[in-house]
């Protein structure tokens, strides 16, 4: 999600009115003590909410919400399981005004004994649950929707979750991000924390899993989403198109588009099927931008390696979000990127490129927290400068020295860029400050200038290799690039990444930081290091 010069970032807001203590976080909920495992059948007494939805609450423990304890969204996600694979099916109503219903079905793998299974969701009506083919109690709780299970459930054990649920397009409030209303329809904007307002799920970056979307819509209308197409399926009146993922994929990251659109079809490297969706009524003038997109990826696939998914493509929305998105396979723009006569071609495209490199940087190899969210804007704005400087924009020296007269500045505002503060309350995209983008940039210049551009280049390319399909972590960066250095760099990327200021820049000793030039000279701040050495 690049900052970009014309654009405004979205702010949101939690409405969470409980939070748990950070010990309750590592303890999953009604998980049982002993070493018993297996299912035992449940024998609390229960209640039912309505004759609509079965709503069974267990009568001995109230619901709570939990999390994973992300230092920046410490209740985001949920322990004692891993989603394998989601499957989600919805019905459009044909307005962007009104709910749509939905079926979310999650497949998980059970990582503790548990009576219950906390699920992120929190702006939908839920009609029913049912867990391995059976009813299923649940309850709100915060943004949580906590779910009771006729049996519990043993570690190592394979569980099916089938959620009955609306999917609300219009925001609660100020909380902004899930679903965004476009002129002619409905896409998805899920970053940082905002899936869950649109399917249960366990929404944290950690926890990836391959998807399914079945989307229903009235004539007129097309319907695309992350993956490859499964097949449409038509009655009168309405058509269902069919996508599926063939790789793991962070619930930030999926993508689903329904509008009166069309569908460009073109092929990229090595037979890479591509596909754009653009607004029908604007096709003619939105149609040259997409063709650039195979030429951006063998740009990127010389220099990290071969593109890492099944397809790509970009999403052209009728609608003014403020950013550009690396949703996966499918990235977001506004339409009014690609029209605005004030905007240059080689920054256009460089914004087009910075969404594409996230497709290895961030969504390929996800962050393991999102205070790791360095890797993913930090690499997508390097390679968004690259290529900037190929095509007409300033050097990458120039913007890298630009950069750090102001990194000083942006670390005092943010932190830094490895460990940035929390977002503000009710902000929560007000993480995406500049200490991630050309801050985090910064640091990877100043590694290029310390271990030389043959090391770095391989460390590049290494990094997306060894970590494809997974997550991983500033603490992995940093093991990695001294693996490819032949020694341990420790010492010098830790006050980059953690430093309260700008360390001096190998090779460009009269670099200065503009905050440091506006105040007397001090001694040197020692290098920063982490408490115990063992979080990111």
């Amino acid at each position: 999600m690049p900052l970009t010069p014309h654009h405004r970032s979205p702010h949101g807001h939690d409405p969470r009115a409980r939070v748990l203590p950070h010990s309750h976080a590592a303890r999953p909920q009604g998980a049982r003590t002993g070493t018993g495992r297996g299912r035992h059948r449940r024998t609390a007494t229960v209640l039912l909410a309505s004759a609509v939805s079965v709503c069974l609450v267990a009568a001995n423990a109230p619901a709570v919400p939990l999390g994973i304890g992300d230092r920046l969204f410490p209740h985001l996600g949920n322990p004692g399981y891993d989603v394998l694979a989601y499957d989600i099916a919805l019905d459009y109503p044909g307005r962007n005004d009104r709910p749509l219903e939905a079926v979310t079905t999650i497949d998980a793998r059970l990582t503790a004994d548990l009576d219950r299974i906390n699920l992120d969701f929190a702006h939908g009506e839920v009609r029913s649950v049912e867990v391995d083919g059976g009813p299923a109690g649940f309850a709100a709780a915060g943004e949580d929707l906590v779910i009771t299970p006729a049996d519990d459930l043993g570690e190592g054990e394979r569980t099916r979750i089938t959620v009955r649920h609306t999917s609300d397009p219009v925001a609660a409030g100020d909380r902004e991000g899930g679903w965004v209303r476009t002129a002619d329809g409905l896409v998805l904007a899920n970053q940082a924390d905002a899936a869950h307002l649109v399917f249960p799920c366990n929404d944290h970056p950690s926890d990836k899993a391959v998807f399914t979307f079945r989307i229903t819509a009235p004539d007129g209308h097309t319907a695309v989403a992350g993956g490859l197409p499964a097949g449409v399926d038509r009655t009168r009146g309405a058509a269902t198109w069919t996508y599926r993922t063939r790789h793991p994929m962070a619930t930030e990251l999926a993508q689903v588009s329904i509008g009166r659109s069309t569908v460009l079809h073109r092929t990229g490297p090595h037979g890479l099927p591509l596909r754009d969706v653009v607004p029908t009524a604007h096709r003619a003038e939105l149609e040259p931008w997409p063709a650039k997109t195979p030429a951006q990826i063998s740009w990127m696939e010389e220099r990290v390696g071969r593109y890492p998914f099944e397809t790509y493509g970009l999403l052209l929305a009728d609608a003014s979000t403020g950013f550009a998105l690396e949703t996966q396979t499918l990235s977001l723009f506004e339409r009014d990127l690609f029209t605005d006569p004030a905007l240059p071609a080689w920054y256009v495209e460089s914004i087009m490129v910075h969404e594409l490199a996230h497709q290895w940087f961030g969504d390929s190899v996800s962050p393991r927290t999102w205070s790791d969210l360095w890797l993913n804007e930090g690499h997508a704005t390097w390679y968004e400068a690259l290529y900037a400087q190929e095509r007409g924009g300033s050097s990458l020296d120039a913007r890298m020295k630009a950069a750090y007269a102001a990194s000083d500045g942006w670390r005092a505002a943010g932190g830094p860029p490895a460990a940035p503060k929390p977002p503000e309350p009710g902000r929560k995209t007000g993480i995406f400050r500049p200490n991630v983008y050309s801050g985090a940039a910064l640091v990877l210049y100043a590694l290029r200038e310390e271990i030389g551009r043959a090391a770095f280049e391989r460390l590049e390319r290494d990094w997306v290799t060894r970590h494809r399909n997974g997550t991983a972590s500033t603490s992995d960066f940093v093991r990695l690039a001294s693996h490819v250095a032949g020694r341990d760099l420790t010492g010098f990327l830790h006050p980059w990444l953690y430093g309260a200021t700008t360390p001096p820049m190998p090779g460009h000793p009269e670099w200065t930081s503009a905050a440091r030039s506006a105040t007397p000279a001090r001694r040197p701040v020692p290098p920063v290091r982490r408490p115990g050495g063992s979080r990111e």
